[in-house]
């Protein structure tokens, strides 16, 4: 059996390729995520990130199959990663209550030199939202590890009104782009239902 390493500290991640009995370790890439400028593609900018962690783990573990990604929520060329504090993530759920805005998840799986990379797109619908509304939901809510700050399971929901594509995508990591890009490089999913 291949070694599979999930390149993610992601308890999110963790779970949702758990939902699959294909055996896998869990690790962390040094790769430096600011390293990544921002050139009004988010969809370019996720994959970039993702490679850059595979590239890494791919370095140590040639043998291994690497799984990475990247999950950023972006509106109106604006890019919303992991709030830096409480204030910037209460600042960043105003600007995007009560409107849409875009999840991008770049996932990549890489095999020695044999490299996949792929972008998935969710539209995800705030609640308006008042600064009270956003205080509780933060006290309440473990949104330091999360994109945007926001959490689209269990409570974190309440703030949800809407959304257009793949849950798991928002959560940080879309099962259908992971098992497509598997599947390329020979692991397919369903045998690990």
């Amino acid at each position: 059996m291949t070694r599979l390493i999930l390149g993610s500290q992601s308890p999110r991640r963790k779970e949702i390729l758990e939902y699959f009995s294909i055996p896998f370790e869990q690790m962390t890439s040094t790769f430096a995520e600011e390293s990544v400028p921002f050139a009004n593609d988010p969809q370019k900018y996720v994959c970039e990130i993702s490679q850059g962690k595979a590239r890494i783990l791919a370095k140590k573990f040639p043998k291994a199959v690497i799984l990475t990604a990247d999950t950023i929520v972006y509106r109106e060329g604006k890019v919303y990663g992991k709030p830096k504090n409480k204030e910037e993530g209460e600042e960043i759920l105003m600007a995007l209550a009560g409107v849409w805005h875009e999840v991008y998840t770049g996932v990549t799986v890489c095999q020695g030199k044999e490299e996949h990379s792929s972008a998935e797109i969710t539209r995800v619908l705030f609640n308006p939202l008042s600064r009270n509304e956003i205080q509780c939901y933060q006290a309440k809510i473990q949104w330091e590890d999360k994109a945007a700050g926001y959490a689209i399971q269990k409570n974190g929901s309440v703030i949800i009104r809407a959304i257009e594509g793949c849950y798991y995508n928002v959560l940080g990591l879309p099962i259908q782009t992971v098992k497509m890009l598997l599947a390329r490089i020979g692991i397919n999913l369903w045998d690990h239902l």
